[in-house]
């Protein structure tokens, strides 16, 4: 039984891993978009194709409330909410396992 144990721990440290860097990624696209980037940078253009899967339905869903794009907080949220649920509860059961 312990091997599911770990396997459900690597699970659970990588999926950790993957929405904290999805996070970063998130927050550098919100901080680009404050200084109207080149479009056609490669990086902008990453950062787009990689959030907007996420943003447009949030966006298209919450809508536009008093001109600011608030779906970067609302992902961010999310996926904090994620970490805490999800993760957590891989851990534990990991840890009931061993």
């Amino acid at each position: 039984m312990f091997v599911a144990g770990n396997v459900l721990e690597g699970l659970a440290t990588v999926l950790e891993w993957v929405l904290t860097l999805y996070m970063y990624v998130i927050i550098a696209r919100a901080l680009i978009s404050w200084v109207n980037p080149d479009p056609w940078n490669p990086i902008v253009q990453f950062l787009e194709r990689a959030t907007e899967p996420v943003l447009y339905p949030i966006r298209r869903w919450l809508g536009w409330r008093m001109g600011i794009d608030l779906s970067p907080i609302i992902a961010i949220l999310l996926i904090i909410f994620l970490q805490y649920a999800l993760v957590r509860s891989l851990f534990e059961m990991a840890s009931r396992m061993h």
